[in-house]
């Protein structure tokens, strides 16, 4: 029986349907346009590709029948940002609309016209896709730094004015936790910090360069089929340093060539035309950053090491990872198969563009190592406690890292940069001597001996117990305060007074 409560329902449901009509018809012509591209290229995902990220807590234990499957995430692919080209067609000259064609996607044709693994998308048929869901066409339509802002829902940062290179110093980053075990501690990225200068820029760049002319392929290799992905991840970072230190960086067309690009760089005094060079080696130029491209494998959906610069690896470098799967780089990490390999390869297999994660890792070392490959010489600091390493000489060394999708190759790029402090700027810091004695006395065995705090402890840790006491004296933090993760991770209470006294704006 037809009850008043379903006619009540069908009354509500027609005034909503009578509301959005009247606020679509009251839109200007423009904003409708936009409304019907965005739902035309919406698509209805699998269930499972719709599903939220596995958390990456190492409390939530994985079920122990979600071991991988071979072939598992071969059908997985990430969320697709397909409608931003909607609005991006809209400022396009009519010569690039035409090029870029018609924008209906069929979900079968994509996915049986997949861009090979190793396949250059400059040489490939126009109308394969990259897993990412656009078409080499497509692709090729939006040419050279299109707005990468809008492909991938991540905003360029604001641009910051007062900042002087040669002043500037990094955020004091203090990532210790206690309780203190295996999790990869992710965050929200600060998009204003996706890349972070200061003021050792010069210096690191002559470094960077230094060792790629030293040991070349052992910091810098891309395999075939990652040409997208280092060309994507180049004109991202330029775009981003133009728009946050507009004062340093500019793009412009080439004088010569107006299909070329020029990229100034005022704090080197350089000017390059950057598609004459590899886009890793523009990197490599001008950003003091670690990259590694991650590309999704067809056969079965996981995501491997195909290219990238890192130059401030400990223990290892791109030689011994290139090509490897995510489990095989992290294999020396404690606990990782057991707590994070599973999550890790679901979290990577549906990562959206739009969320960007940061999250930093901590060690203690014997002045500034930045690159120590294994049989470096400076590892035997780390085989004993040596007497005669002073207090000065030891160094907090952090390496902030983000991980993020780019949106047209669909390739997930994690970056780091390494920084150093001397452990005495830790006197002043409220609860970090107390945080930091807590995590060498009581921290998981196995986790300490990778971490490898041992060889300094001799000097630091007596240092940070006097620290402690300075602080409960003169009230900095309470007599019975029980050591836990500051609100403030991974900085400390009052940071941002004492990072802008230090820099002078």
């Amino acid at each position: 029986m037809w009850s008043y409560s379903n006619n009540r329902d069908v009354l509500y449901g027609v005034i909503a349907l009578c509301l959005c009509a009247i606020s679509f018809f009251s839109l200007s012509q423009r904003q409708r346009d936009v409304v019907i591209r965005r739902l035309r290229f919406q698509r209805r995902r699998p269930s499972s590709a719709r599903t939220p990220p596995r958390s990456l807590s190492p409390d939530k234990k994985v079920p122990s029948n979600s071991v991988p499957k071979a072939n598992e995430y071969a059908k997985v692919f990430p969320p697709l940002q397909r409608e931003a080209l909607a609005e991006l067609a809209f400022s396009m000259p009519g010569s690039q609309r035409q090029a870029l064609g018609n924008l209906e996607f069929d979900e079968i044709l994509f996915e049986k016209s997949l861009l090979g693994w190793e396949e250059d998308f400059r040489k490939a048929d126009e109308s394969k896709y990259v897993y990412s869901g656009f078409s080499v066409k497509e692709i090729r339509a939006l040419g050279d730094f299109p707005d990468h802002a809008t492909l991938s829902g991540v905003p360029l940062p604001q641009p910051h004015h007062k900042f002087d290179i040669d002043k500037a110093m990094p955020r004091p980053y203090r990532p210790f936790r206690w309780a203190y075990h295996q999790t990869m501690s992710l965050a929200k990225m600060d998009t204003d910090y996706w890349l972070e200068l200061e003021k050792t820029y010069r210096s690191r760049i002559v470094q960077r360069r230094a060792l790629y002319a030293e040991h070349g392929e052992s910091v810098l290799q891309s395999l075939p089929g990652s040409e997208l992905a280092c060309k994507e991840l180049m004109e991202m970072s330029l775009q981003f340093l133009c728009a946050r230190y507009p004062q340093y960086f500019s793009l412009c067309p080439s004088t010569s060539d107006p299909r070329k690009t020029v990229f100034e760089n005022k704090i080197l005094s350089t000017t390059q035309v950057v598609q004459e060079k590899h886009p890793l080696l523009v990197l490599l130029d001008n950003v003091p950053e670690d990259f590694a491209i991650m590309l999704r494998r067809p056969s079965d959906g996981y995501y491997v090491f195909r290219a990238g610069i890192i130059c401030s690896a400990i223990g290892w470098n791109v030689g011994t990872k290139i090509n490897k799967q995510l489990h095989e780089i992290h294999a020396p990490i404690p606990d990782y198969k057991e707590r994070m390999q599973f999550s890790m390869d679901r979290y990577f297999t549906k990562k959206p563009t739009n969320k960007p994660i940061q999250r930093t890792s901590w060690g203690l070392e014997v002045d500034e190592p930045l690159y120590m490959p294994p049989g470096d010489p400076h590892e035997k600091y780390r085989d004993f406690q040596c007497p005669d390493v002073s207090l000065e000489r030891v160094h907090l060394r952090t390496d902030h890292q983000t991980l993020r999708r780019l949106p047209l190759s669909g390739a997930v790029v994690f970056n780091f940069k390494a920084l150093f402090t001397p452990v005495t700027e830790f006197r002043d810091e409220p609860y970090i001597p107390s945080i930091i004695l807590k995590v060498c006395h009581e921290g998981k065995e196995n986790l300490m001996k990778y971490k490898n705090t041992w060889h300094v402890e001799h000097v630091t840790l007596p240092a940070l117990e006097e620290y402690e006491r300075e602080q409960k004296q003169k009230g900095l933090i309470e007599d019975n305060w029980e050591v836990r993760t500051l609100d403030e991770h991974p900085f400390y209470p009052g940071w941002e007074e004492k990072w802008h006294i230090q820099q002078g704006f």
